[in-house]
């Protein structure tokens, strides 16, 4: 085993073992984010390009780290930036710190995954590549899993990084500009200070559309099932 292909993904974990030793989780909160708001927004109005460096590396870190509460943070800079530029840097970023964390992932284990990988691993990664693009987006457009267990998971499946940016970039798109719009309503709250309730935010409404475009995701995997009994 060569341990020299453990540091990056070394790296990450240590990255979010820091965050979470000193509560940088924390400032990830309504509650902290509401006491700054006006001073970062008056900020980024001054500063704007120097924000949006700082804001998407803060994200990809973010991300890359699995550090919890990219959501409130996709808020917080729909807030700030606005619906459509928070979801362009908020796209980027995440997509960015996917990428990171996934490439970590690949290379410490890859020759490991070669070598004991079994024939039910094996089934299961030849299966899931035949279609590695409509699973891809369906994990991406629905919300049923953590966001960095589907930066980890397609690593060991074996699917290919031209596939992971693509689904990624385009699968998170939908839900990232329904949360930077969401986000962006919530401005005139952290002005006064107040606390939006992020559960009240989160609805089935929302869930819903995002569930539906998963499904349709789907759709080529299930044709291809329904042509393959049907030519038996």
């Amino acid at each position: 085993m060569n341990l020299k292909r453990f540091i990056p993904l070394v790296i990450l974990g240590s990255g979010l073992g820091l965050a979470l030793y000193f509560d940088l989780d924390k400032y990830l909160s309504f509650s902290v984010i509401s006491e700054h708001y006006a001073f970062l927004k008056n900020y980024i109005d001054q500063q704007l390009l120097l924000s949006l460096l700082v804001l998407a590396i803060a994200y990809i870190l973010v991300v890359s780290f699995s550090i919890p509460g990219a959501t409130v943070l996709s808020l917080f800079y729909g807030a700030l930036l606005g619906t459509w530029l928070a979801g362009i840097l908020i796209v980027i970023s995440a997509t960015l710190g996917a990428t990171m964390l996934f490439l970590a992932a690949r290379y410490a284990f890859q020759d490991i995954l070669k070598e004991r990988a079994g024939p039910w691993l094996i089934k299961m990664r030849d299966g899931f590549n035949k279609n590695a693009v409509s699973y891809m987006l369906f994990l991406r457009l629905v919300p049923l899993f953590p966001f960095f267990t589907v930066n980890l998971a397609p690593a060991f499946m074996g699917v290919s990084l031209r596939v992971f940016i693509l689904t990624t970039f385009f699968g998170i798109i939908p839900g990232t500009f329904i949360f930077s719009s969401i986000g962006n309503g919530l401005g005139s709250i952290l002005e006064r200070g107040d606390i939006p309730n992020l559960e009240s935010l989160i609805t089935m409404e929302i869930l819903l559309p995002l569930a539906a475009l998963g499904i349709l995701s789907l759709i080529p995997i299930i044709y291809k099932k329904l042509k393959g009994q049907n030519t038996a």
